[in-house]
């Protein structure tokens, strides 16, 4: 945890303060940096082969060749927000422009904020959690009260790189208790007069603005955050498949009167992109039936496994032709896992797949009711 003083008082308004060694360091005028944290898009995952079966061609497909009104309803878009409605509105526009009963978003940007903003439609709503675990980076302008030097603004941000304690801003839509997060890195990239530009990459859950206010609060000059856009969220990044609301109804427009499904291939995605940060078990298709009934997975369905699984992480559950299943806490390690031969291996969360796509291969147990 960053800073013994906050562990020992959690009712501080700051998330750190420096250490006595950062401030020894910049009456030497030495640039101090701290180790940067590897965020969920750079872990490299392995996948380890428990035992191998052939996928029967009759039963469900590959996510990107679903018939195309399967293919809206479990889709994502990875919109960019406009500055001035709230991500709520934002999103109520989309599923009215695509005549949709249910969409949802991944993680709220507040109204003035811009950038990636996952829009989950219908059925794919359910993977939104996917995205808790997946990280966020974002690009701000700070301004600060006062003068600072660039070396001590560069020393403070690499102070906040690691676990944090945070309050919610007053504005905030939770209530405001302390609680920790986790800052991968946080990258000076530009100082001009008083106001700086950084990148950071952090846990999903973290509040950029308080997090500039208690940079000003360790400079000692003051901070606030005046711009902020979202580069990142989870798997979904500005530079790919990123499309704005005039195109989601200019490509709407265009399917609707030429019936050419690639416009909406073109700006929707599979569900299941959500998922990609989500480490994963690949199953039999004789298992999956039972998990679309709420089922937890038990070791002989398991054909693979993706390596760095610990016990109580997030999993998502997939059939071999790569479609969501469930999303899942494990409940042992990836090479425990490969090992057994009986017994549960994850607790199913939320079911993902709808009944019946792959046939019941299983017998309700006589003597449960």
């Amino acid at each position: 945890m960053r800073n013994c003083e906050h562990a020992k008082n959690p009712t501080l308004e700051t998330s750190t303060l420096l250490t006595p060694q950062t401030q020894l360091s910049f009456q030497n005028g030495e640039n101090l940096t701290m180790p940067r944290l590897t965020p969920p898009w750079e872990i490299k995952r392995k996948l380890l082969v428990k035992a191998e079966e052939e996928t029967d061609p009759r039963y469900g497909c590959k996510p990107a060749e679903r018939p195309i009104q399967d293919y809206i309803r479990f889709g994502v878009i990875n919109l960019d927000k406009p500055s001035g409605p709230s991500s709520h509105e934002v999103t109520a526009w989309v599923k009215r422009l695509l005549s949709l009963d249910h969409a949802g978003h991944g993680g709220t940007l507040d109204p003035k904020v811009t950038g990636v903003l996952p829009v989950t439609l219908e059925e794919a709503t359910k993977t939104v959690q996917a995205l808790l675990v997946s990280g966020k980076e974002y690009v701000c302008v700070m301004r600060l009260h006062g003068a600072a030097s660039k070396t001590k603004v560069k020393a403070v941000l690499d102070e906040f790189v690691g676990a944090i304690y945070q309050r919610p801003p007053l504005r905030a839509s939770v209530k405001r208790r302390i609680r920790t997060r986790k800052i991968y890195y946080s990258d000076l990239l530009e100082l001009a007069e008083r106001n700086v530009l950084f990148q950071v990459g952090c846990e999903a859950g973290t509040y950029i603005r308080k997090l500039c206010y208690d940079v000003g609060e360790a400079l000692g000059v003051g901070a606030h955050m005046q711009e902020l856009r979202r580069t990142r969220a989870g798997p979904f990044t500005e530079s790919q498949n990123m499309v704005t609301l005039h195109d989601v109804a200019y490509l709407q427009a265009k399917w609707q009167e030429t019936k050419d499904e690639g416009a909406i291939r073109k700006f929707i995605q599979p569900m299941e992109k959500v998922l990609e940060l989500v480490p994963k078990i690949i199953i039999r298709d004789s298992a999956v039936d039972a998990l679309c009934h709420g089922a937890n997975l038990a070791a002989p369905g398991v054909l693979s496994i993706e390596t760095a699984i610990k016990p109580n992480d997030t999993i998502a559950v997939m059939t071999q032709k790569d479609e969501g299943v469930a999303l899942s806490k494990a409940l042992v390690s990836s090479e425990d896992i490969v090992k057994m031969n009986h017994g549960l291996v994850a607790k199913t969360m939320r079911v993902l797949m709808p009944r019946g796509v792959y046939p019941k291969m299983w017998h309700k147990n006589p003597n449960t009711s």
